[in-house]
């Protein structure tokens, strides 16, 4: 789907109608699309959207620039302001298998150990579960919900913790793999346990094995893919960004800012709705 995403981040298929949901996050544009037409339906917050996640009922859960909030019928609310200082932000976010809301933090200068992890169960205050991060990015969780992982950008790593389901604890974070050329942004695990990582600066999106062992590579036609998340059939969407590129390398890559399908033959761990 041709695009022209500033920061293109958090793709999620809506399981109540199968289209793909996902934001521009400075430009504060929730994106609707319908991946078989290409139909498209834009909505414009006043506000940075990290991502958001369809809820059991309509509209939206969000992680916006001052917290937690709720989109509904172009509205949004702010129920959790847990980001006052205007130096910081929600990043991306995804919900576990009970429904809650986990989004990371960070300031916008990314300056190192001002990111955090935060969980939402839709009441106010939210929780911080781990701090001392800079870039908390991608989120998933093993098939059996034992294991999340999170990316920690700026950080260059993918990290993991055990993973308490019935009552969303986590566990210590512990690196799982690192990158050594470019950033691991976005991220989503598949249906064999299996963690598909959007490597911004790279052009390629890799697949790697739970303990973390590189099995694949995709390589994108963008050097910023951002985020990726996969249909239940087996179809791997990838967002992308225009953010920071020069118009020399805008011209190379026209389809920056874009969303990309590619078939992958597996499909994803799935992510639930929002339950408030």
């Amino acid at each position: 789907m041709r695009a022209a995403a500033e920061i293109g981040e958090g793709p999620v298929i809506d399981p109540r109608t199968g289209l793909l949901a996902w934001v521009d996050i400075p430009a504060g544009l929730l994106h609707v699309s319908d991946p078989r037409s290409g139909a498209d339906q834009a909505t414009r917050y006043d506000t940075w959207l990290g991502a958001v996640a369809p809820r059991t009922g309509p509209g939206w859960a969000a992680a916006t620039s001052d917290g937690f909030a709720l989109l509904d019928d172009g509205v949004l609310t702010v129920v959790d302001p847990v980001l006052p200082e205007p130096w910081r932000r929600m990043n991306d976010a995804k919900c576990d298998s009970a429904g809650r809301m986990w989004a990371g933090s960070t300031a916008l200068d990314f300056r190192p150990g001002a990111g955090a992890l935060h969980r939402w169960d839709g009441r106010r205050p939210s929780t911080i579960v781990a701090d001392g991060l800079t870039l908390p990015n991608g989120i998933g969780w093993s098939p059996d919900f034992r294991v999340m992982y999170l990316a920690d950008s700026m950080q260059a790593a993918v990290l993991r913790a055990s993973f308490d389901a019935d009552d969303g604890v986590v566990g210590p974070l512990e690196p799982l793999f690192q990158v050594h050329a470019g950033l691991p942004d976005g991220l989503c695990v598949d249906a064999d346990g299996c963690i598909w990582a959007a490597i911004w600066g790279q052009a390629q999106v890799q697949r790697r094995s739970a303990d973390g062992i590189l099995l694949e590579q995709v390589s994108m036609p963008v050097s910023q893919p951002s985020s990726c998340a996969i249909s239940a059939d087996g179809i791997l969407y990838v967002t992308s960004a225009r953010d920071g590129l020069a118009a020399s390398a805008l011209q190379e890559e026209p389809l920056a800012g874009s969303v990309f399908a590619v078939s992958v033959g597996v499909g994803p761990v799935p992510v639930a709705r929002f339950a408030a």
